[in-house]
């Protein structure tokens, strides 16, 4: 499940993707998509909850709209969607959940609170999913990309109030530069799902998220404050 209003989508060279629009973060266009992708392909054995929306705003001046907005795609969308199509993995006795997380819901940037908050969810949700899902034979893949060069990053979403467009053209400039394309990150994904991997952590910065986590507290907030000024997350 990805964002299907981008031009071209499923008309890649020798595409057979069948795209179809729907809200992922509403119950009946859920229920629709269900319908029309199991009339189309029969069965449902992988779902990649991959919607993503994404902005930067310091707390202080974020918006309650844009939270519902980040949490209802990103996390209420991968809840839906998972709870819809689940049943009929079970049903079909094999199955793989991959949840596209964020090294953000490891170790956050500054003024990402409502993104951050939202992949965390994500995670979360994942974990408790696995648990509930043991001695069957449907498992879940979390994943957790770092630094990846796609167009959440345009100014269009990254603007927010309090955010500059000077700052928003050096973030753009920084996932450019040390950003990995989404092939890297599809390509994981392929072979996580054939290792029935329970996590992957792909792209620049990923591996080292991991790694802040387990640092005190203090010593990882100095890190990730001295990261984000590179970056372009604080101005």
């Amino acid at each position: 499940m990805s964002d299907l209003t981008l031009p071209g989508a499923g008309e890649a060279s020798g595409s057979t993707d069948k795209p179809a629009a729907a809200s992922f973060s509403a119950l009946p266009s859920v229920d629709r998509l269900l319908g029309a992708a199991e009339a189309e392909l029969g069965a449902v054995d992988i779902l990649v909850n991959n919607a993503g929306v994404s902005s930067s705003a310091p707390l202080r001046s974020l918006e309650l709209e844009e939270w519902n907005r980040l949490m209802a795609v990103n996390a209420t969308g991968t809840f839906l969607c998972t709870r819809a199509f689940l049943p009929g993995m079970i049903a079909n006795g094999w199955g793989r959940v991959i949840n596209v997380a964020s090294v953000a819901g490891v170790a956050p940037p500054p003024n990402m609170a409502a993104y951050a908050a939202s992949k965390h969810a994500v995670i979360g949700l994942s974990e408790v999913l696995a648990l509930e899902l043991h001695g069957t034979p449907v498992s879940v893949l979390v994943v957790c990309p770092g630094i990846i060069n796609t167009n959440i990053v345009n100014a269009g979403h990254m603007m927010a109030p309090g955010i500059s467009e000077a700052q928003v053209q050096k973030l753009q400039r920084y996932y450019v530069e040390h950003g990995c394309l989404p092939d890297v990150v599809a390509d994981g994904i392929v072979r996580s799902v054939l290792d029935d991997d329970p996590y992957l952590f792909v792209g620049p910065m990923a591996k080292l998220a991991t790694l802040l986590a387990w640092l005190p507290r203090g010593l990882r907030r100095t890190l990730m404050l001295r990261n984000a000024g590179k970056a372009g997350y604080l101005p």
